[in-house]
């Protein structure tokens, strides 16, 4: 029988979900929650062998909406009771200091990750209560915690520490926590097979770019950089994230704009980046501005690249150099645009890209940049669901995570 893991991503308002198969590694089954407690009909999509199988009616909370995410794999397949489900996998944003590494859900681990809502206020209440519904809906499979910020939390020390007053830092758990982590720990991974070379002082800058963006810098596998901060607010501009921008310009908005600390955050983290500067988080829709002679739109992918250029050129420069350079997630995978850009602005350092290469659609990793290129540039498809399977699994098989937290036994009376 195959193994299956069913890894849930948890949002505020909607639910993301794949049954992954682990000795392939494919998506057997994956679906979407959406608009969970609005007061317009929520909408559900489940994915099997191609069918696509779609439900409009009120959610009112994620019990109600993971309820039927459960019938509709026992109405449309796979049925998990004979899928090999070996563990429900839940991505967690912020694990903070306390989770280094994956950890079985569990009544104290569930506390703990609210608690560090304080860090993802966005994020981590509803993958909480996510694990908290799937335990109590699937009580005798394991349910694992698998958190983006463990890759990062091996960063040296001069990487992660903010110049802030240490008492105040240390008081908060103020530091560079960084986000994405199972993304880029996945992509650092993959890619030496790829291009061909070992991982044993390979250096790599893996570009993450979508909707959210961040970068990391890696030696050998190990992360010694990266974008995402405190919160994944800070680095690279993003669908409606401001990414750097100077601290001060909140004080300027609380003394001349007289905003408060909910409006700021709506600000910056949802009402910036891309769709503050263009009316339109979505990359496509501002090439299609580009394209239309929209001057705002202009300086918006402008100063996108900008950013994503200065980073790598940081990187490089605190790596001592630059093996490659890969793109990964949305736009990194399919903008031949954006690549082109921040490659012509690395042409006077020897990139070279292959132009057909880099305009071919393709869901296949692959190298796009010419032998004679000074850095391999690469795209590699993403795959965080995987990763957090296989996470999952092993401390399903395990039966205990690092923490010594041990898998229940099923009880058979």
């Amino acid at each position: 029988m195959a193994k299956t893991v069913l890894v849930i991503n948890s949002g505020s308002s909607s639910i993301k979900y794949q049954l992954v198969d682990l000795e392939s590694g494919e998506g057997l089954a994956s679906g979407l929650v959406e608009k969970i407690g609005e007061p317009i009909d929520g909408h559900y999509k489940h994915e099997y062998k191609g069918e696509k199988h779609e439900l409009t009616e009120p959610i009112h909370d994620h019990e109600q909406g993971l309820k039927r995410v459960l019938g509709f794999f026992k109405e449309y397949g796979p049925n998990l009771d004979e899928a090999g489900i070996v563990a429900v996998g839940h991505r967690v944003v912020q694990g903070g200091s306390i989770f280094p590494k994956p950890a079985l859900v569990n009544a104290k681990t569930i506390g703990q990750v609210k608690d560090l809502a304080v860090l993802a206020p966005l994020h981590n209440g509803p993958e909480a209560k996510g694990a908290e519904v799937m335990t109590a809906l699937l009580p005798d499979v394991p349910q694992i915690f698998v958190f983006d910020s463990s890759f990062f939390f091996q960063l040296p020390a001069e990487a992660s520490t903010y110049a802030l007053n240490k008492q105040i830092a240390d008081q908060y758990h103020i530091r560079r926590y960084g986000a994405h982590g199972t993304s880029h720990e996945f992509v650092g991974s993959v890619v030496p097979e790829l291009i061909g070379k070992p991982a044993e002082g390979l250096k790599q800058i893996v570009l993450h770019i979508g909707n959210g963006a961040s970068a990391s810098a890696q030696i050998s596998g190990k992360p010694v950089d990266t974008s995402m901060g405190l919160t994944p607010l800070e680095g690279l501009v993003m669908g409606g994230r401001t990414g750097d921008i100077d601290p001060a310009v909140v004080f300027h908005l609380i003394r001349n704009a007289h905003m408060n600390v909910d409006e700021l955050d709506t600000l910056f983290n949802k009402k910036s980046g891309l769709a503050g500067m263009t009316g339109y988080g979505d990359m496509r829709e501002v090439h299609r501005l580009v394209a239309e002679g929209n001057a705002d739109a202009k300086l918006a992918l402008d100063v996108y690249v900008h950013r994503i250029v200065g980073y790598i050129g940081n990187y490089t420069a605190q790596m001592g150099g630059v093996d490659v350079i890969t793109f990964t997630a949305g736009v990194g995978e399919n903008d031949d645009i954006v690549r082109k850009m921040v490659c012509d602005k690395l042409a006077p350092f020897g990139v070279k890209i292959d132009e057909e290469k880099n305009a071919t659609r393709s869901k296949e990793p692959r190298i796009i940049s010419t032998p004679d290129s000074s850095v391999i540039i690469a795209i590699y498809p993403t795959n965080e669901e995987l990763a957090i399977a296989r996470k999952s699994a092993e401390i399903a098989v395990a039966g205990k995570d690092s923490y010594g937290n041990v898998v229940e036994p099923i009880d058979e009376a």
